[in-house]
């Protein structure tokens, strides 16, 4: 049978404690050869790109495929679909939205645990998304912050998130009226905005500041930190063959001759995996470059499915009838 799990669902299945925990070994497995991950094929069509996210996982016993289609003048909508890695019969189809959105923060919060300073105290955000209200979810869970300043475009929006993350959160949040004063008030700064433009700039990166860049889609000509950010920090990939091709913080860095594409081929599995160092001295920058990948889906696709079956959550179907 076909598990079908809608965006109900997984907003019901779904803790950030366990999704964080899952793609950090994920990416570990990764690392040790234990799970495939291919650069991501791209069909485009018109204005619309279409992205084949695909993984497999021996520890897992997934494969799976994100499709995501980037539409023009809408917003992006995704689909999950897992098969088991022996028998090839289609376990799950999921809804991705809101999936995405636990992984892309379970990933920044791994990645933030291994990279931040751990006396990190300030939590900056530049966006006000529901994304920016899962990062604070998630990362609170790895760092004891002691606050939060946040900027948004829209000053209404800032203050309403801020208001929220205080009420309940019980974590002190304020509005800021600039990303400058975000950034040079934050020890963990996260960007999660879907800018073409640069928001945020290296001339601002104080010593031992940690950076998440999450928010910008996956196109070579969108980007949210300057070349002068990207080649100021130590960077932390998800996947290299992935940001090279797709990341506009790597692909505009390289093509302004700020770095070559060797700043960009440290993966945060091999951080995990004690295969590389991480951050190297208290006053250094460093900066996780954060495209997405189906690894991270498949992650949260094999939590979902155990989870559905135990609780008896989602629609059975048979396929072949």
């Amino acid at each position: 049978m076909t598990l079908i799990l809608t965006r109900s669902d997984v907003l019901e299945l779904l803790r950030f404690e366990d999704v964080i925990a899952a793609v950090e070994q994920a990416h570990r497995d990764l690392a040790l050869g234990r799970a495939a991950l291919p650069a991501p094929a791209t069909a485009q069509l018109g204005g619309a790109t279409f992205l084949a996210m695909t993984a497999a996982s021996a520890p897992a016993g997934l494969a799976a495929v994100k499709l995501l289609a980037d539409l023009p003048g809408n917003r992006q909508r995704s689909t999950v679909l897992a098969v088991d890695a022996e028998s090839g019969a289609c376990a799950a189809v999921i809804d991705g939205g809101a999936l995405t959105r636990f992984r892309t923060a379970a990933a920044t919060a791994v990645a933030t645990r291994a990279l931040a300073r751990p006396d990190s105290r300030v939590l900056g955000l530049i966006g006000t998304g529901p994304l920016a209200w899962a990062h604070v979810q998630a990362l609170r869970t790895v760092r004891e912050f002691d606050r939060v300043v946040l900027w948004g475009r829209t000053p209404a929006r800032a203050a309403e998130l801020a208001a929220r993350i205080t009420t309940e959160l019980g974590l002190p949040a304020e509005a800021r009226p600039e990303p400058r004063d975000v950034t040079l008030a934050a020890d963990v700064l996260c960007t999660l905005t879907p800018s073409r433009d640069p928001i945020v700039r290296g001339a601002w990166f104080l010593p031992g500041l940690h950076v998440n860049a999450v928010g910008a889609p996956p196109r070579p000509d969108h980007r949210e930190i300057d070349a002068a950010g990207i080649a100021r920090a130590r960077v932390v990939v998800d996947s290299s063959a992935t940001a090279v091709h797709e990341s506009g913080e790597a692909v505009q860095a390289i093509a302004e001759g700020a770095v070559t594409a060797e700043h960009f081929h440290l993966e945060l599995g091999d951080v995990l995996a004690g295969r590389a160092p991480g951050r190297q001295s208290a006053e250094q920058v460093t900066l996780f470059n954060s495209v997405g990948v189906g690894l991270q889906d498949l992650a949260a696709a094999r939590l979902l499915i155990d989870e559905a079956r135990r609780r008896g959550i989602g629609t059975g179907i048979d396929l072949s009838a």
